[in-house]
């Protein structure tokens, strides 16, 4: 008589990364399709190097009254979603929403779902995405990557920008243009708010105050635009626009002292 048959060890089966990336748009058409080409390439790098990866893109066409859907269209792989918010964190959101979206199949776990978000005037490097999942993997809740202006700035204003924001991996900005959280930990904390601006800095706040954990890098830099004059007066144009401000006003001080 032979005894009971053992009972097999269970299997631990890591579910591949789902990841969504989300790109809330304005009257963007002059850079929308750079924009979706950078993602286009950092997508073919993630599924190079992951190949069961699922992936995903919505762009957020917020009121926009110019040819950005047109500059969409050439994209047929992203969703769109048109919305009349006027807000870029209700637009983000509504794009989570737009995107998470399982249509039909089996929800995919939020532990195993990525969100990442950039903006529509900027490009992102080529391991964009796969630097956020190597980080992800090995346990971060959220990663909080830099940003560097185009070309454009005059080199004073560029000069002090770079002394204002050096490579390191200890850095205190939040960009929504460089961002990506594990979405059961976005759930968690609320997601983000229907705000005007600074919606990126709340949610990270928000992480930061549930204990999770928070990378910060300089890994991974996106490109964004250069200009002056943008959405909201405390925007990353507000913040070059009030950059230059003050570099000439020290250049002006500069040369007065040496002429005087």
């Amino acid at each position: 008589m032979t005894g009971p048959e053992p009972v097999p060890e269970p299997v631990h089966v890591t579910l591949p990364w789902r990841v969504l990336v989300v790109v809330p748009a304005r009257n963007e058409e002059a850079t929308l399709g750079g924009c979706l080409a950078s993602v286009d390439r950092a997508a073919a790098r993630l599924r190079q190097s992951r190949p069961t990866v699922g992936l995903e893109v919505a762009v957020v066409l917020d009121s926009c009254t110019d040819r950005s859907a047109e500059a969409l269209a050439r994209f047929p792989h992203v969703r769109c979603v048109p919305v009349d918010l006027r807000r870029v964190g209700a637009a983000r959101a509504a794009g989570v929403l737009a995107v998470r979206a399982d249509r039909g199949r089996t929800p995919h776990p939020t532990d195993r779902t990525w969100l990442a978000s950039t903006d529509a005037d900027g490009e992102v490097p080529p391991d964009w995405l796969t630097s956020q999942l190597d980080r992800a993997d090995r346990g971060a809740a959220a990663v909080l990557g830099m940003v560097q202006p185009q070309r454009g700035l005059p080199e004073a204003v560029l000069a002090h920008w770079h002394a204002q924001h050096p490579a390191r991996e200890d850095h205190d900005h939040v960009h929504g243009a460089n961002l990506g959280v594990r979405l059961d930990h976005y759930d968690h904390v609320g997601g983000f708010e229907p705000l005007e601006e600074h919606e990126d800095v709340r949610l990270v706040e928000r992480l930061v105050h549930s204990g999770v954990r928070v990378d910060r890098t300089s890994e991974a830099r996106v490109t964004t635009s250069s200009r002056r004059l943008g959405r909201t007066p405390g925007g990353f144009a507000g913040f070059l626009a009030l950059l230059q401000e003050r570099t000439t006003e020290n250049l002006s001080e500069v040369s007065t002292r040496a002429t005087g």
